[in-house]
């Protein structure tokens, strides 16, 4: 009895699942390991707000404030540079390169709330933090 459903079940879903896994995981991007893209590649890892983006021309990316109005070129130190095959790494070489962006907006970030308690005194403090934050849309990697 149940030998049946079972099977028919099976030939319903397997088909279904295998063209799942089949699929890329991300629609519209291209894979790491395409011959045809390698050679044209140029991205920037850069250094902005204590942390490291990886951005190539075009992108917007959210960064910790810049001093700066909407519109205002801002330049980005650059940590690693990759042109198609070629990787620069180094302080020497990337001294002559450069990641420039455009101030886009400012914004804030999520609020983050914080709670302190202690016990058996009545001691409650609460707190909230909103992180100021900058979008720049990378203009030039050179």
């Amino acid at each position: 009895m149940f030998g049946s459903a079972s099977c028919t079940f099976t030939k319903e879903i397997v088909p279904l699942v295998v063209e799942r896994l089949v699929e890329p995981r991300f629609p519209g991007r291209r894979s790491e390991d395409s011959t045809e893209m390698s050679s044209q590649v140029v991205y920037a890892i850069v250094r902005a707000g204590g942390r490291q983006e990886k951005v190539s021309v075009g992108d917007v990316v959210v960064v910790d404030k810049l001093a700066g109005e909407i519109g205002d070129e801002v330049s980005l130190a650059p940590v690693m540079l990759v042109d198609g095959d070629k990787v620069t790494a180094g302080a020497d070489d990337l001294a002559e390169s450069s990641v420039t962006a455009e101030i886009v907006r400012n914004e804030k970030g999520p609020k983050i709330n914080i709670l302190k308690f202690k016990n058996k005194t009545g001691f409650r403090k609460r707190q909230g933090h909103r992180a100021q934050l900058t979008a720049v849309k990378i203009t030039a990697i050179e």
